[in-house]
């Protein structure tokens, strides 16, 4: 008699018990599923591309930053360019300044989303947006931008006035006009989530499932998977203890599979923790922008370009390990020999 286990002793060399016990070296008779024809593994995978304008935007390269034009009167950040003596001359400029500040995109805007805003009939803000748009795409042929609007007759006058991607700030909202136009223009969209209250009971689930249905419908209307750009809302339909919860668990949003775009920049969030105002909020913009990288987000949408595109570019190469670019990585021989 050898040694052989007692266990191993008592089965049969070959079927019988071990078909039926995978965990003693059996399989057989474990049932397997395969993937039924043309469907996709369902798993998680990079990000991919997608073409925006005339640029190809590579997610999880490093983190793009989006300035706003807002074309309004009566923007909460108080950079209303329609308070300016001449506000097609004052969003040319800031367009400019931005692009030489490192902006990958350009958003305008001519309606205000902040609370109590007034609202603006589409043939105001289509006076708003449209010049504005036609003199950026002009002054700026390679400039990326976007439209930010909620209504379809504005983003298909913006579209033709040079517009690349559409921003919908009621993404999540039954209403499908905006994917509906961006499937038919072949246009990449920002699908929002937003409510018109406060009301949850579990925050981040609901949020990732009210994208995710969002999600769905636009890949109903039609819109390119690659096409679709997610945005979690921060300041819409949350009190400030929800945006803060939102901004620590920004990374839980990787399971929709969709590039993020995060707005936090000067929100009434930030200066009530500091209770500071809106034009004093750089700093505190800048630690959510730093936060957000950390997490994941692929865009912030800020107002004050300069500044958070070095604070992307720092946490960029902390973060992702990507640096401006590769011929600006220093090689250990051009490295200064000091601490840090």
């Amino acid at each position: 008699m050898t040694d052989q286990p007692a266990r191993d002793r008592a089965l049969p060399a070959a079927g019988g018990v071990l078909d039926a016990r995978p965990e003693l070296g059996g399989a057989r008779s474990t049932p397997a599923f395969g993937l039924p024809d043309g469907a996709a593994s369902g798993l998680p995978a990079g990000l991919g591309s997608t073409r925006i304008g005339r640029r190809t935007f590579a997610w999880g390269s490093r983190t793009f930053v989006m300035g706003i034009l807002n074309i309004t009167p009566d923007s909460f950040s108080g950079d209303g360019l329609l308070a300016s003596a001449d506000p097609l001359r004052a969003a040319a400029d800031l367009a400019a300044t931005m692009a030489e500040a490192g902006a990958d995109f350009l958003d305008v805007g001519g309606e205000s989303s902040r609370p109590g805003h007034a609202a603006v009939s589409v043939e105001d803000e289509l006076a708003r947006v449209v010049p504005v748009i036609r003199a950026v795409r002009a002054a700026l042929p390679e400039m990326p931008i976007s439209v930010d609007t909620t209504k379809p007759a504005v983003a298909a006058a913006a579209i033709d006035a040079g517009a690349d991607l559409v921003n919908d700030v009621w993404g999540v909202a039954d209403d499908d006009s905006l994917t509906r136009l961006a499937a038919e223009r072949r246009l990449p969209i920002v699908l929002m989530h937003n409510r018109a209250e406060a009301r949850y009971t579990t925050l981040l689930p609901e949020i990732v499932a009210d994208l995710q249905r969002a999600i769905e419908r636009a890949l109903r209307a039609g819109v390119a998977w690659e096409n679709i750009l997610v945005d979690p809302g921060f300041g819409f339909g949350k009190t400030a203890e929800h945006n803060l919860a939102l901004l620590r668990d920004l990374a839980s949003l990787a399971i929709l599979g969709r590039p993020i775009l995060l707005g936090t920049s000067r929100k009434s969030t930030l200066g009530r923790v500091l209770d500071l105002p809106a034009d004093q909020r750089l700093e505190a913009t800048l630690a959510t922008t730093a936060l957000a990288i950390a997490s994941g987000v692929d865009i912030v949408r800020v107002h004050d370009v300069r500044e958070n595109v070095r604070a992307a570019r720092i946490a960029d190469a902390v973060v992702r390990g990507a640096w401006p670019g590769e011929a600006d990585r220093p090689s250990e021989a051009d490295r200064p020999n000091e601490a840090g």
